[in-house]
């Protein structure tokens, strides 16, 4: 695929399975007792921090999984499950436990300050995101594609950082079943994403053995 076309399925991949829309009533339910200028400041520390997490996978993963002899079709595979994992859980439009357990949200409305965890880790950038970070660094066939996948990281964050920062001040204008709906299609297009992920693992892994 040229560069226009990784540019959108990497915003849109990673957009999905980031999926703030669906983060604001988790969001709103741990910060019960905070101000809206408290929310706003937790939620620009989460997408920042989130951002970083997500950027250092992106550059880092590859040469890391090298040195511990994980193969990238092996991770490709694993990496898929995950994202597939969650992709069901949002066509029953219910929040994965993959990306925070109940506990770990029950913690987080008993901290202080939540920005960093779980908020940043894992609730934004967790284990589906990370995947999906190092699987499309591994689908990038040159420096411009990979830097365009790093600016695709900052601008997601940056628009998770808008919705949580209008969310700071109520979510009044969030309509449950259309939210729903768009869970669900997201939840489709992302199991789209990780089945096409599992088949280039497959058609690659074939192509080293024969």
């Amino acid at each position: 695929m040229n560069l226009l076309e990784y540019t959108i399925f990497a915003a849109g991949s990673l957009f999905i399975i980031i999926d703030p829309i669906a983060l604001v009533p988790v969001f709103l339910a741990i910060t019960p007792t905070d101000t809206p200028k408290q929310r706003e400041q937790m939620a620009r520390i989460a997408c920042c921090v989130a951002a970083a997490v997500l950027l250092f996978f992106t550059w880092i993963g590859q040469p890391l999984f090298r040195l511990l002899g994980i193969t990238m079709a092996a991770f490709k595979i694993a990496g898929s499950i995950v994202l597939l994992l969650i992709a069901l859980d949002m066509l029953r439009a219910q929040r994965s436990r993959v990306r925070e357990t109940e506990e770990e949200t029950d913690a987080a409305a008993e901290k202080v300050d939540i920005a960093v965890t779980p908020l940043a880790v894992p609730m934004l950038a967790g284990p589906g995101a990370i995947s999906s970070a190092v699987l499309l660094q591994a689908q990038a066939t040159d420096w411009l594609q990979s830097s365009a996948l790093s600016g695709c990281i900052v601008v997601v964050c940056a628009i998770s950082y808008g919705i949580l920062r209008l969310a700071s001040r109520g979510a009044a204008w969030l309509n449950p079943l259309a939210m729903k709906v768009v869970s669900r299609i997201m939840g489709l297009l992302l199991a789209a994403v990780a089945i096409q992920f599992i088949l280039d693992a497959l058609a690659e892994q074939k192509g080293l053995l024969f």
